[in-house]
Formats: C-alpha cells, structure tokens, sequence
C-alpha cells in the first residue's frame, strides 16, 4: 500500500518551507529527487520571497504556484513573473545561475505566497547539456474535465495529455481536483510515483492522506478516491538506475563534479545575471 513520508518543515522568519525531498525514507520519485512546498504565507506589504542570486548544475528546475507570484531572473538574461498555474522549467546543465524575487506591484502590497518548487534530476548523459529557459502560461498547458474531476498537466505526459515542457526522461506531473467519493485510475503503474496533498482527504487503499501529506504510491495502487473534494499533486516517471548525489544547489554524479561546481561558484566562474549581479548567496 502507499507509503507516507515525514517532511520537514523550516521557518525562514515568517515564511514557512517544507522540505518533502529527498528525505531519510526517500532519496528520489521518478526523476524528483527535491521538492518543496513554499507556504501557505501571508506577507505584509514590504515583506516577501527574496532569494538572491545562485547556481544549479545537473538538474532542471520547476516552479508551480497555486497562490502569488515570483519574478524569476536567471543568467540567460530571462525575466518573467510566474503566477497560479504557469510552470517555470529552467534547465540548469552545466551551469546556470538565477534568483526569485518579487516586482514592486507584489512586495509593496499585503500578498500570499503558496507553491511547489521542484528539482529534476537529468540523466547521466546529459548533465552537461547548455542551460535553457521555459515559461508555459496555465492556458497553454493541457486539461481534462470529467464528471468529478478537473486536472492540469504541468509537466510529462498523462491520461493521452502531453505537456509543453521538455522533460529529459519519462516523467508525469498533475494538479488534480477531485469531488467528493470520485475516483481516479493511476496514470501509468509502471512509473514510480508519489502524491501530495494541498487540501482536501484522499483514500489510497487503506492509506488516508491529508492536506500537507506525502506519500510514495505501491505498484499496486491501481487508483485513488477523494473521500471529500480534495486538490493535489501526483508527480513521478521512470526510476533512475543510479541515484546522482545532491549538495546545497547542485546535482551531479562524481565527488569531483560536485567539488568543481562548489569551486567555480567560490571563485565567480559562473555567469551573472543582467540586472541582477550585485549580491549573491555564498555556498
């Protein structure tokens, strides 16, 4: 049956993260081998999200609101603001750098801050592709609407659906509404898969899962029942055969690619971002 696993929650000074991977229990899902629920916040005017500028290596970053908005710059020369449903599918490589701030319209009024953000692994193969940059608005990502049911497909593909976003292994990430006592088949059993819950109770087998819960669904998880409405997450893909090593910002399959990123970062070898290079978070 499904397995629940123990997030961490860490309060950054009035904003709330919760670290759901990787965890003691469970290293990776799929290709998700981090994930974070920022939130829920409620920031007062002059207070918000202000991550200064860092670096990623070996992963692909995706950022997924359901509340607020983020102002993403990143050292490609990208600066786009990501709002409820849009997806920001940044493709670190070899070596990008970016930050997450707020505009003045957000910061300088009471706002909220509630969202997923989470890294994918990329292959072994293909660690060292060039850094890229994807901004999808939710009417451009695909839907489906069935009796009880609505759902988004953010990334991968699911349920005859195919997202938008480049995905470099087989991957499914949904936003599902279900109503009250509907059911839903699994996407694809052969995947490894997990799913969190924003709100609401889902029943998978004998398993109960609640709002802010994590659990890594069993092969034979066939479906899921919403025993009342409930929104949430169901993300996963193809396991990975060797589990890459994950340090502070960076993902890579050595020691000594892990020691040359921290190296570079050290000794400003990675690139700046335009409009935004006068501070950065120290390794």
């Amino acid at each position: 049956m499904a397995r629940l696993v123990k997030a961490k929650t860490k309060d950054l000074g009035g904003f709330e993260v919760t670290r759901i991977l990787p965890s003691a229990e469970q290293r990776m899902v799929g290709p998700f081998i981090f994930l974070d629920h920022m939130g829920p916040a409620k920031f007062p005017a002059g207070q918000g999200i202000n991550v200064r500028p860092h670096p990623h290596i070996g992963l692909a970053t995706l950022s997924y609101l359901f509340e607020g908005a983020m102002l993403h710059r990143d050292s490609l020369g990208n600066c786009i603001e990501i709002r409820p449903g849009d997806v920001n599918w940044m493709t670190a490589g070899k070596g990008i750098v970016h930050s997450e701030r707020e505009t003045l319209e957000v910061h300088c009024q009471p706002h909220n801050m509630n969202g997923l953000q989470s890294w994918l692994a990329l292959p072994k193969e293909q660690t060292e592709i060039d850094p890229a940059f994807l901004h999808v608005t939710k009417e451009n990502l695909p839907h489906k609407m069935l009796p009880g049911t609505l759902m988004r497909l953010i990334a991968g593909e699911a349920f005859g659906m195919k997202a938008p976003v480049t995905t470099y292994s087989p991957t499914l990430y949904l936003d599902i509404v279900l109503d009250a006592n509907t059911d839903l088949a699994h996407p694809n059993p052969v995947f490894e898969t997990a799913i969190y819950v924003q709100w609401g109770e889902l029943n998978i087998g004998e398993t109960v899962l609640r709002a802010h819960e994590f659990a890594v669904l069993d092969p034979k998880d066939t479906k899921v029942t919403a025993s009342q409405n409930t929104r949430f997450i169901w993300l996963g893909g193809q396991s990975f055969e060797e589990t890459p090593l994950i340090e502070w910002n960076f993902v890579a399959y050595t020691k000594e690619r892990m020691q040359q990123a921290k190296q570079d970062w050290r000794e400003g070898r990675f690139p700046k971002i335009p409009g935004d290079s006068e501070e950065f978070i120290p390794y």
